[in-house]
């Protein structure tokens, strides 16, 4: 049986800062210029970046928004929850795993700007998911919600937001 721990071990995974481990395993020679982007970009980007993205049922993904849209791949492990609230305040609720007949999404493409988390449901599982963000991932695009601030934008969601948001 694999283990969440061997899969940390044998990808080399690392913290990530929402929640989870990653790997970042692509990063695209190809750079779009800072001209050519949105001015939501504070520099030039690669034209795409991936990450192996690894959340336990103790690790939820907090509540995050990039500036990219970013799609989400399963690989293998239980089922992930990922909740999606929109700058309008919709929520939306995608069960990403494997079974396709039971309506869960193998892929599915968070747009950008939207605020999302993520859990996985089974007791004691875990969750392996790859993520391509297109233009590429920085760091300066990431924006870890501050559950006040949230709450206070889309009071509606006020349980879930306290759920998923640790600070």
């Amino acid at each position: 049986m694999i283990s969440q721990q061997s899969i940390i071990e044998a990808l080399n995974l690392q913290p990530h800062p929402e929640g989870g481990f990653f790997k970042e395993t692509y990063r695209s020679q190809g750079e779009i210029p800072k001209e050519d982007l949105p001015q939501m970009f504070n520099g030039k980007r690669n034209y795409a970046t991936g990450i192996y993205f690894l959340i336990s049922s103790d690790a939820f993904s907090a509540f995050h928004k990039v500036n990219q849209d970013e799609m989400w791949h399963f690989y293998l492990g239980s089922p992930i929850t990922l909740h999606q609230i929109n700058p309008k305040g919709d929520y939306q609720k995608i069960i990403i795993g494997s079974d396709i007949f039971s309506n869960q999404q193998l892929q599915y493409t968070v747009p950008g700007n939207c605020w999302f988390a993520a859990e996985v449901e089974a007791k004691n599982g875990f969750a392996l998911v790859g993520c391509t963000v297109s233009p590429g991932f920085d760091f300066a695009d990431f924006n870890l919600a501050s559950r006040g601030e949230l709450i206070s934008t889309f009071p509606q969601h006020q349980t879930l937001i306290e759920r998923l948001t640790r600070q």
